[in-house]
């Protein structure tokens, strides 16, 4: 079968249906392929990926070294979490409180280069693609995201996949960084984005929205020619307009779907609801992607930087900012999520993972910071099928290098898909029908699994 260009998409279907921008985002690509689940028991319906993007410092968040030479440990010191023998950062008060629901991973490793690019890459996909940078690729692998969404997709009205606040770029005015967007398996694939400061008074989705002066009476009626047409397409057997009219029918069901408009809507949060997870643009996106897995969103990945050099890259004055300003927002929106869909009674059946491309150095710099360190590092998973209260592998004396069960981002995501009912072994094909097993160099790390 042959895909659908979006330019074919757009000749054929155009935005005549509906009238609206929303068709051009879900029309893009239709990949080949006769791909159908693995038919694994899924551990959780969804997934929201925290993802610390620069590199966040394990030897100040949640692998501290209070024995080692200052130059190694760093001016932070450890407070006592609720999960016995391990210590957290003391400016992750909140967290420490939900360490007995939480997996932690002190020995993440990985041979990808130290750049930026690469490790997100890795982090996202498993993939190592094996260069410095060149931005997001067609024929990139996708991550869970977009695999999910052809694999697993949500029930209609529902937005499969979805990333905010940013399309975090390689750097200040580079390209986007790969790892986000369905790369091969085509473009209808990739992520709804959501660029809006959710923080903003004035927040506004707006490819979710109706057009000025469209009346929700107009839009009933192209509902009904749509279904007219749905009707005609099935006599005709027309199966590449049937298609192009696929795309604009998930287009309305998104645009009159309750849930997905409802979602959207954090004004009706209790104020200190919305104080709780932080007014800052990573705390409300954090309270938004738990929303919208409410409404039915498969995965949310909230990239917390707008790009790689902006937020946790701290090669300098990396406890000032760790300090100031990242650490108190990142133990406000991550403690706020997992106390709430634990009280909501969704945390057993949603999979948080707090990643990042890499840590940082055990040894701080002239400029009072941490370089990047991808030898060993650390990073979290709560819910969604993982042990409770459990500590997986160990680093050295410095946090130099995983001394007790090595494991690589491939094995995490892995992992990550064992839990969301996907075989990583699954092949995949792209649009001239070449088989791509999903992570082929990985294993499901089960003593991660409750």
């Amino acid at each position: 079968m042959n895909s659908l260009t979006r330019r074919e998409a757009l000749r054929v279907g155009g935005l005549g249906a509906v009238g609206l921008s929303l068709p051009q985002l879900l029309a893009a690509e239709a990949s080949a392929g006769n791909l159908s689940s693995s038919g694994l028991a899924a551990k959780a319906d969804a997934c929201i990926v925290l993802f610390l993007n620069g590199g966040p410092s394990h030897l100040d968040m949640w692998d501290m070294k209070p024995s080692g030479p200052v130059e190694i440990r760093g001016e932070f010191n450890p407070i006592s979490s609720s999960l016995g023998g391990v210590s957290v950062s003391e400016h992750l008060p909140r967290l420490s409180r939900q360490m007995h629901r939480v997996t932690l991973v002190r020995s993440m490793n990985h041979s990808v280069n130290n750049s930026h690019a690469a490790a997100v890459y890795a982090a996202l996909t498993g993939h190592d693609r094996g260069e410095q940078g060149g931005g997001a690729k067609p024929n990139d692998h996708p991550p869970p995201g977009a695999v999910l969404s052809k694999l697993r997709p949500p029930r209609a009205g529902s937005l499969p996949y979805v990333t905010l606040p940013y399309k975090t770029k390689e750097g200040a005015g580079g390209p986007l960084q790969p790892g986000f967007l369905a790369g091969f398996i085509g473009a209808t694939y990739d992520p709804f984005w959501v660029l809006d400061d959710p923080n903003s008074p004035k927040f506004h989705v707006r490819n979710l929205s109706l057009p000025a002066g469209m009346a929700e009476q107009r839009m009933h009626e192209r509902g009904q020619l749509l279904s007219s047409l749905d009707r005609g397409l099935e006599r005709k057997a027309d199966r590449t307009l049937a298609a192009m009219n696929g795309f604009q029918r998930q287009a309305f069901d998104l645009l009159t779907s309750n849930d997905a408009q409802q979602a959207f809507r954090l004004e009706r949060e209790p104020a200190a609801v919305r104080d709780r997870y932080g007014r800052n643009i990573y705390g409300q996106s954090a309270l938004l992607a738990r929303r919208l897995i409410e409404a039915g969103t498969r995965m949310v990945t909230v990239s917390w930087a707008p790009d790689a050099n902006a937020t946790w890259d701290t090669h300098g004055q990396n406890f000032q900012k760790l300090k100031k300003t990242l650490l108190p927002q990142f133990d406000a929106a991550c403690g706020s999520l997992i106390e709430d869909l634990h009280q909501r009674g969704r945390l057993d059946r949603t999979l948080i993972a707090v990643l990042g491309d890499f840590g940082r150095t055990p040894k701080i710099n002239k400029n009072a910071g941490r370089d990047h360190w991808n030898a060993c590092y650390s990073i979290l998973l709560i819910g969604g099928g993982v042990k409770q209260g459990f500590v997986y592998g160990a680093s050295d004396r410095t946090g130099s290098l995983p001394i007790e069960s090595p494991i690589s981002p491939g094995d995490i995501v892995a992992t990550i898909y064992r839990l969301l009912g996907v075989d990583h072994r699954h092949v995949l094909y792209d649009s001239l029908e070449r088989p791509h097993t999903i992570v082929p160099k990985a294993r499901v790390t089960r003593e991660l699994l409750a």
